[in-house]
């Protein structure tokens, strides 16, 4: 698969596939594929915060797209395997999560995964259809039930403080923002639509995600296909 100009097949570990040693399930998804024909532009323009979802299945290879377009690993020509988005220092303190519902995407259960950016996949993290958690836990916003998938968007700010000191959260800050308007234009590409979310209560999406002490959640983005009288 080629994405602007470059081959990134070489890119990801396909290792992960069988790595289920502790009974970890990996799902590995299919590199990236080019973006359709539509302009910087014309995305911008269809952009809009979207809380009315259809009850449609999105595929497993959109989903795939929009990780890889939020903080996914490319290559570039200059500086060698490299990130879809800038992060000072390269630190890279972004980690992404995903609820997924049931029968909400394409050959994929009802989970809450991590995206694996180093491998473009999917790890299994806790099962069942947690979206009513997430409701709960963003206080009380019920389009989140509707919405087939939402990206939970968190950071480890450890990594660039240790680097940059207590302005390195600044920097933290700056990158989620860029996370975020890649998903937004990756998403609308694919003619979905998106909504972030920053009202929720830290320590119930953390439990969610299962994360540890230093994964901090910044922004939740639930997203599917729209309903067109929902604008």
């Amino acid at each position: 698969m080629d994405y602007l100009g470059k081959s990134i097949n070489g890119l990801f570990d396909s290792k992960a596939m069988a790595n289920s040693e502790n009974k970890t399930i990996i799902i590995q998804l299919n590199p990236p594929a080019a973006l359709s024909g539509n302009n910087l532009q014309v995305l911008l323009e269809k952009r809009y915060s979207c809380r009315y979802f259809q009850d449609k299945k999105i595929s497993l290879d959109s989903l795939g797209n929009i990780l890889w377009a939020a903080c996914g690993k490319k290559y570039n020509s200059v500086t060698g395997a490299t990130r879809t988005i800038p992060s000072a220092g390269a630190t890279y303190p972004l980690e992404l999560f995903v609820v997924v519902g049931r029968n909400s995407v394409d050959r994929l259960k009802e989970s809450a995964y991590q995206y694996l950016i180093e491998e473009h996949s999917l790890k299994i993290i806790l099962t069942g259809d947690r979206r009513q958690e997430l409701c709960r836990a963003c206080l009380g916003q019920d389009f989140i039930t509707k919405a087939p998938v939402s990206l939970i968007i968190s950071a480890e700010f450890k990594r660039t403080r240790q680097r940059y000191g207590e302005r390195g959260d600044r920097y933290v800050y700056i990158e989620t923002g860029h996370a975020c308007q890649n998903t937004y234009l990756a998403v609308t590409n694919l003619g979905l639509g998106a909504v972030e979310v920053g009202a929720f209560n830290d320590r119930d999406v953390k439990s969610m995600i299962n994360s540890n002490k230093d994964l901090q959640p910044i922004i939740v983005i639930s997203m599917g296909y729209p309903m067109e009288w929902g604008k």
